[in-house]
């Protein structure tokens, strides 16, 4: 599996939302962050990496990222054009209501039929009031609100994937049994099924969660570092020590310095 830095989606000021119009000064190395995320090609073709998968895509194509889930920009045409959309978990939930859970069901990539994607572009290629006012929020609610119903009738994941991504979600603590009955499949049969599906086991990507709570956690002020990683489910301080240095290439202590963190987060791929 190809590392990936924990770099947060990059919402302007207080915004809960934001769509980033891509500049290829700014391409980000292969990362993952708590917001989940959507990319509308507008014009052009590219390559994306995710998990130990790749995936081709060309105008007129959607491309989903649940929280945690790596991706990066392998390869792009000279004239790629691409609007990335993200959001905070809250508003996700706040937007989508009750299909919130539906939202983790479709596939990665949806090819848009004309009628939505020249809508979904227009939307995106509308200049904002100001990053972070109340206006510009609901117009990234709707525009969200539109591309997960354009994704609902697409096929998608497995339905043993849908219910242990949703578990792990909303309960990153789960042991793999759990997360097996809470999905009503097998523990080997869910964990075949996921890796298939998201192109990382599933061992990984509940890591890679409860590593995002931990950040969580110590941001919110957790007394110290044992406090937060029991917190997000891990069974002890040593353990998310472990996974941490694994996953992130640093300790906790090094990346909760200002600086390292910075760096990690504002990392650009030449």
């Amino acid at each position: 599996m190809p590392q990936a830095l924990y770099q947060p989606f990059p919402m302007p000021g207080t915004a809960r939302g934001h769509v980033w119009h891509h500049v290829p000064e700014t391409r980000r190395p292969r990362h993952f962050h708590s917001e989940p995320e959507l990319n509308l090609i507008a014009a052009g073709h590219a390559s994306f990496g995710f998990g130990d998968s790749a995936i081709a895509v060309v105008a007129g194509d959607l491309l989903w990222w649940a929280p945690g889930q790596d991706h990066v920009l392998l390869d792009a045409s000279a004239d790629l054009d691409l609007y990335v959309i993200g959001v905070t978990p809250e508003l996700s939930a706040r937007a989508l209501a009750t299909d919130i859970r539906s939202a983790y069901a479709g596939a990665t990539r949806l090819r848009l039929d004309a009628e939505t994607f020249d809508r979904l572009r227009g939307v995106c290629a509308m200049p904002l009031v100001t990053e972070d006012s109340p206006a510009t929020e609901g117009r990234v609610g709707d525009l969200w609100r539109a591309a997960h119903a354009a994704r609902t009738n697409a096929p998608g994941k497995h339905a043993l994937t849908r219910r242990a991504l949703v578990s792990m979600l909303e309960n990153p603590e789960l042991t793999r049994r759990e997360l097996a009955a809470a999905a009503r499949g097998y523990p080997t049969e869910v964990s075949r099924h996921f890796h298939r599906d998201m192109h990382l086991t599933l061992s990984e990507y509940r890591t890679r969660l409860r590593l995002v709570r931990f950040i969580q956690e110590m941001d919110a002020g957790a007394p110290n570092m044992l406090t937060a990683a029991l917190a997000a489910g891990f069974g002890s301080y040593s353990q998310c020590h472990r996974k941490f240095q694994q996953t992130l290439g640093c300790s906790p202590r090094r990346f909760f310095v200002p600086t390292e963190r910075r760096r990690m987060e504002d990392a650009f791929t030449p």
